[in-house]
């Protein structure tokens, strides 16, 4: 099996765009491929990580589209939908194109138009990757995070103001990013005085409602070279995928992601690595309490002890393990479809030393993107050549 590089990356400015989604998807299709200096004509398979554009906008044939605007014909196209997760099972797509050798160059792009909708409006779509019954009974994703945040509180012994920390934390690491939403500090009482949104969590525990895109560009190893020199690509060295129980009350313990347990454990089998050889991550943290659960989940830390980590500044971006040095999504934004997908290019921009005022020092790097409220989850381990 080809081992599969990464050559290209972009990521366009989240937030709230005047933009449609096709207009979002062609200009980082555009940027990735100009950041590898590959042609659209060459690429073979084109893949588009998008959850819900008929939802939101009304539009399909979505990957159709993009290849007639890229000018990227006659490559495959396909759409990804993996709910919240699309971004990183579009990543799981692009990466077995090409290990399989089914395609010498395949390009992903992410993205999703949120913010013409109403938050109620946008709320319900993505509600509706619930069990039918947790829907009809007015479940939402906001709601399970409350319930299994004040669990995880009372099981840990856990302060309150931990969670807050996470959104304090990610939101210094957006102030340097330039494409993130919020490129703003917070402090502690200001996001513990915040209204309640589904106690005990407050609205700066939760991700805004986005417009944005990413796109990343595949290829194998031995083609990388043709294309950019040894340091400035990276490679997948590990991927997996896993899924959890759709209805969440049929886990045995909803403070444990077992779908980010699942997959991270192949993908490190897959990469010959262990969690303590990870130097930085990126978290699926639309919630606060997720970055806590997924921290647990893929090992880099014991059960119940992902909040303590946080209070002794382990995560931090001078932390001995930084986590969300994009911001996360709680700073940079959560354009479902593209989220995974900038997770990667966070990781792959920081093993480039690429990463500006976010830069840490870093080797090995993980993306863990999650669809709903832990249902399906995608790890990806990205290492220098």
């Amino acid at each position: 099996m080809d081992r599969v590089a990464i050559i290209g990356a972009s990521m366009t400015e989240f937030g709230e765009r005047d933009a449609w989604l096709r207009e979002l998807l062609a200009q980082a299709g555009r940027e990735c491929l100009a950041d590898a200096d590959v042609a659209p004509d060459d690429v073979d398979h084109l893949y588009v990580s998008n959850m819900a554009s008929g939802e939101f906008e009304g539009q399909t044939g979505v990957p159709n589209a993009l290849a007639h605007d890229l000018g990227a014909m006659p490559a495959y196209t396909q759409r990804v939908d993996q709910t919240s997760a699309s971004g990183g099972a579009g990543i799981y797509a692009a990466w077995q194109s090409v290990a399989s050798g089914a395609s010498e160059m395949t390009l992903l792009v992410g993205g999703e138009k949120m913010t013409h909708r109403t938050t109620a409006e946008a709320t319900d779509v993505i509600a509706s990757l619930t069990h039918p019954v947790e829907y009809k009974h007015g479940v939402t994703l906001p709601s399970f995070a409350g319930l299994t945040a004040r669990r995880y509180l009372h099981e840990y012994d856990a302060p309150r103001e931990s969670l807050a920390k996470v959104a304090v934390k990610n939101h210094k690491n957006g102030l340097d990013n330039p494409h993130a939403q919020f490129r703003k500090e917070v402090d502690l009482e200001t996001v513990m005085e915040s209204p309640i949104v589904a106690d005990p969590l407050r609205l700066y525990d939760f991700c805004p409602i986005t417009d944005g895109s990413a796109g990343l560009l595949f290829c194998p190893e031995e083609v990388a070279e043709e294309y950019v020199p040894e340091d400035e690509y990276t490679v997948v060295s590990g991927i997996g995928g896993a899924t959890d129980t759709h209805v969440v009350h049929e886990r045995d313990d909803p403070t444990v992601m077992g779908a980010a347990v699942e997959s991270s454990d192949t993908a490190y089998e897959m990469a010959d690595r262990d969690p303590d050889d990870v130097d930085v991550a990126e978290l699926h943290d639309m919630f606060t309490i997720l970055e806590f659960l997924q921290s647990e989940a893929v090992g880099f830390f014991e059960q119940g002890e992902g909040w303590k980590a946080v209070e002794e500044g382990v995560t931090d971006r001078d932390g001995e393990l930084p986590i969300n040095t994009s911001g996360g999504l709680k700073s940079k934004g959560h354009p479902l479809g593209a989220s995974g997908v900038a997770q990667a290019y966070e990781i792959h921009k920081q093993l480039l030393d690429e990463a500006g005022e976010r830069q840490v020092e870093a080797e090995v790097g993980l993306a863990c993107n999650v669809g709903g409220f832990g249902n399906c989850v995608t790890t990806t381990i990205l290492e220098e050549p």
